[in-house]
C-alpha cells in the first residue's frame, strides 16, 4: 500500500471558553502562553491565539446560548511538574491527578481549566 501524502502541515487545536478572560489568565497568566494574535485588538476580545514554545492554542468566547464543543484534553510540557502544579495549585486551579512518574519516564499531573478541560501537566522527567 503507498504511504499517504501528507495534507496537514500543523495542528492547531482552538477550544471556546464561556469566560475568555478567565481562560487568559489560565493559559497565559499561569501557564505562560504568549498572545500573539487577538480579536478585536482592543475591547473585549472574541477570540485570541496563544504561543507555547513550537505550539499554538486558540481560544474563542462561546457565544451566550452556545453549546460548548468540550471538553477537550490538552497536553502541556513544562520544565518542572511539581513547580508548575504548585503554581497552578496556588490559583486555586482543581487538580485532578498528582504528578506521577509514567511507564514512559514523563511526570505528568492532571488539572482543569476554567472551562471544565483536562489539562495535562508533563515534564520529560
Amino acid at each position: 500500500m503507498a504511504e499517504p501524502t501528507a495534507l496537514a502541515s500543523e495542528l492547531f487545536p482552538i477550544i471556546t471558553a464561556a469566560d475568555l478572560e478567565a481562560a487568559l489568565r489560565f493559559y497565559e497568566g499561569l501557564l505562560g502562553g504568549r498572545v500573539e494574535y487577538r480579536f478585536p485588538e482592543t475591547g473585549e476580545a472574541a477570540y485570541v491565539s496563544l504561543r507555547f514554545g513550537d505550539g499554538q492554542l486558540g481560544i474563542g468566547r462561546q457565544e451566550a446560548g452556545e453549546q460548548a464543543a468540550g471538553p477537550a484534553t490538552l497536553w502541556v510540557y513544562v520544565a518542572d511538574c511539581a513547580a508548575a502544579l504548585a503554581r497552578l495549585v496556588e490559583a486555586g486551579v482543581e487538580v485532578l491527578a498528582e504528578p506521577q512518574t509514567q511507564p514512559w519516564g514523563e511526570r505528568m499531573a492532571i488539572v482543569r481549566d476554567p472551562d471544565g478541560n483536562r489539562v495535562l501537566i508533563a515534564d520529560h522527567g
